[in-house]
């Protein structure tokens, strides 16, 4: 997911995506411990989504105590 599709989500939709991103991750590492896993970049591209998600909430926290 592009950086500026995560920010047009709202706060709800963040969170819910987040949090789908989190099981979908421990999945992965589910299957990357029992050699079913065949794609192993997905493990870095779902962190990698994590963190962006977790970026634009934390700068959405940041601007609303700024204003």
């Amino acid at each position: 997911m592009k950086i500026a599709e995560i920010k047009q989500l709202t706060d709800a939709e963040l969170t819910t995506e987040l949090e789908a991103l989190h099981r979908h991750l421990f999945d992965l590492r589910s299957q990357s411990v029992t050699e079913k896993l065949e794609d192993t970049s997905q493990l870095k591209k779902t962190k990698r989504d994590i963190a962006r998600m977790n970026t634009v909430k934390r700068e959405r926290e940041l601007a609303g105590a700024q204003g």
